[in-house]
């Protein structure tokens, strides 16, 4: 079934689903590209943030492995991704769905009931082999606990399925002989940056 869905995608076509009601391929389309949408944030904030920026020259990343990788910031603030995204209670359902924001245990009288996951965090955003983002690593900038945050398990975002670097593996187009596995985002980005794709 991906093959086909893969395949009618870059057609353009659109795959017909047996039974009523929107179809489960649709609804994953719409969290991908919210997710995706949320990854463009992040890099525009990563943008505005000198902090962010001369943390990610002192680890020796230079701006085009950055754009490469699509590495955003997450801003330090409880809400801004929920602000921005979340105007609806479907666009906050959504929300919730890809792990990006959470439901306080007990919400206060008059404050908001939920809260963004990530806060003044690097964000390295991770996609499938075709390029959607199904989730996020998040990296502290400073000291801080946990060191990296990732997405929760969701529909479309398996820890144990997602391979942090495999869109950018495809993309370099070279015949793998063999495939390095090393511990942390920054270490995959780092060797693309140093030409060892």
């Amino acid at each position: 079934p991906e093959a086909v869905e893969e395949l009618a995608g870059r057609l353009g076509l659109e795959v017909p689903h047996e039974g009523g009601g929107p179809a489960p391929q649709r609804a994953q389309e719409d969290l991908t590209e919210l997710l995706g949408r949320v990854a463009g944030y992040y890099q525009e904030t990563l943008a505005g943030n000198e902090r962010a920026r001369t943390y990610l020259r002192g680890r020796g990343l230079d701006a085009a492995i950055i754009e490469r990788f699509r590495i955003g910031y997450a801003p330090d603030a409880w809400n801004e991704v929920l602000r921005r995204f979340g105007a609806t209670d479907e666009s906050r359902r959504a929300l919730s769905a890809t792990g990006l924001i959470i439901e306080r245990d007990t919400p206060r009288p008059g404050s908001e009931p939920w809260y963004d996951r990530f806060r003044d965090r690097i964000m390295f955003p991770i996609r499938d082999p075709r390029g959607r983002v199904l989730g996020f690593g998040g990296r502290v900038l400073e000291g801080g606990e946990p060191k990296y945050l990732n997405s929760p398990e969701t529909v479309l975002f398996h820890k144990g399925q997602e391979l942090y670097g495999l869109h950018e593996i495809r993309l370099a187009r070279t015949n793998l002989k063999r495939l390095v596995f090393v511990e942390g985002y920054m270490d995959v980005v780092r060797l693309h940056q140093a030409g060892v794709p």
